[in-house]
């Protein structure tokens, strides 16, 4: 199984980073504007378009408060697996890391998965830096 582990500090504190990242139905708006073009919730899940014309479903499994960590899933193909987190982490003052590890099957899909989650980090911190 392929695993991608992505970092990104960002001049923002813990708190208002992990207020638009838990805000899971708003990442085109709050989160990732421009890399995300938009995302709707359906159920436990959400409907996520991406600038590339990409849509994929991701099935939310655990926004967790107290260590500022949320989890998900996409789920259908071309993936035969794949779930993903995202934590937020106190820098020094006023700032954040981001760190987003996602693991996926069929390996092959690695370097395009890797190459999003780097677009998807840059747009996060032109966003919450805006």
């Amino acid at each position: 199984m392929a695993s991608i582990h992505q970092e990104q500090t960002i001049d923002l504190g813990p708190e208002q980073v992990w207020d638009a990242v838990r805000d899971v139905g708003a990442l085109h708006t709050r989160l990732v504007a421009g890399f995300v073009t938009d995302c709707r919730l359906d159920g436990e899940a959400r409907i996520v378009n991406f600038a590339d014309g990409m849509t994929a479903r991701e099935l939310i499994v655990d926004v967790d408060d107290n260590q500022r960590r949320l989890c998900w899933a996409a789920v259908g193909a071309p993936l035969k697996h794949h779930n993903a987190s995202l934590q937020v982490l106190a820098e020094c003052e006023g700032h954040s890391r981001v760190v987003w590890i996602a693991d996926l099957l069929p390996h092959e899909f690695a370097p395009t998965v890797e190459a999003m989650m780097v677009q998807g980090l840059a747009a996060m911190k032109r966003t919450l830096e805006a």
